[in-house]
C-alpha cells in the first residue's frame, strides 16, 4: 500500500492511468448512480438510505453555517458539500479488501497527484467566489491592504492554503496505509481489524478538516457580502 503509483494504463506518454485514478472513476460513477436514484426517489416521508441522506447534507449545512452563515452555506454547499463527499468516499475506498494490495486499485486521496489536483480546484473556486463577491476592484485591494507592498505576501498565502491542505490530506492518508501495512506484516490477524476500525474514524475527521479549513478560507474571501 505504501509503494509508489505505478502506471497500469499507458495513454500518449503524458496521460498515464494509475490504480488511482481507475478507483477515483469508479467512485465517481458510484455518487453519480446515487445522486440519479436518489433524485428519483425523493418521498415526502423518506424510507431508511433517504433519511440518512437527509441527515448527512443537514449535518454539513450546520457545519458550514456556523462558519459561512446561513445564506452563503447555501450558497456554495454544491462545492463544499461534494468535495466532502468525494473526499471521504476516497479515503473510505481504502478500507475496502483489495484496495492497496493490487496496482489496479488504490485509494485516490493516498496519491499526491490526486490531492494535488483538489488543491488546484480548491484555489479556482476561492479565487472566483472572491472575484464574484467583491468583484475585481474589491478583489484587487484585497491585496494591497494595507499597503501595497504587502501584495507578494498576501498572493503567497493564497497560493499556500491549497498547498497545505493537498500536503495535510495525502500525507495523513498515505501515512494510515503505511501504518496498516505495517501492521499487516506484524500482525496478520487482529491488530489489523484495530486498525481498521480506527480509519472509520479517521478518513471521516480527515474529510472533516479538509472541507472545514476550506470553509474557513472561502469566509474570508466573500466576507463582504455579510
Amino acid at each position: 500500500m505504501g509503494e509508489p503509483s505505478e502506471v497500469v494504463i499507458p495513454l500518449f506518454g503524458f496521460l498515464d492511468i494509475t490504480g488511482e485514478i481507475i478507483t477515483m472513476w469508479l467512485i465517481i460513477a458510484i455518487l453519480a448512480i446515487i445522486s440519479i436514484y436518489v433524485g428519483k426517489h425523493l418521498q415526502e416521508r423518506p424510507g431508511k438510505f433517504q433519511n440518512i441522506i437527509e441527515t448527512g447534507i443537514e449535518y454539513l449545512d450546520n457545519s458550514y453555517s456556523s462558519t459561512l452563515g446561513h445564506t452563503r452555506a447555501r450558497k456554495y454547499f454544491y462545492f463544499m458539500g461534494s468535495l466532502f463527499i468525494f473526499i471521504i468516499f476516497c479515503n473510505y475506498s481504502g478500507l475496502i479488501p483489495g484496495v492497496g494490495l493490487t496496482k489496479y486499485l488504490k485509494a485516490p486521496t493516498s496519491s499526491l497527484s490526486v490531492t494535488a489536483g483538489l488543491g488546484v480546484c480548491t484555489f479556482c473556486f476561492l479565487q472566483a467566489s472572491s472575484v464574484r463577491a467583491k468583484g475585481i476592484k474589491g478583489y484587487i485591494k484585497h491585496f494591497i491592504t494595507p499597503i501595497v507592498v504587502m501584495l507578494p505576501l498576501l498572493a503567497l498565502d493564497e497560493i499556500i492554503k491549497p498547498v497545505s491542505l493537498s500536503l495535510r490530506l495525502f500525507g495523513n492518508i498515505f501515512g494510515e496505509e503505511m501504518v496498516m501495512e505495517q501492521f499487516y506484516e506484524i500482525m496478520p490477524i487482529g491488530a489489523p481489524l484495530i486498525m481498521m476500525a480506527l480509519s472509520l474514524l479517521f478518513c471521516a475527521l480527515q474529510a472533516i478538516v479538509y472541507t472545514t479549513l476550506v470553509s474557513i478560507y472561502l469566509d474570508e474571501a466573500t466576507e463582504i457580502e455579510e
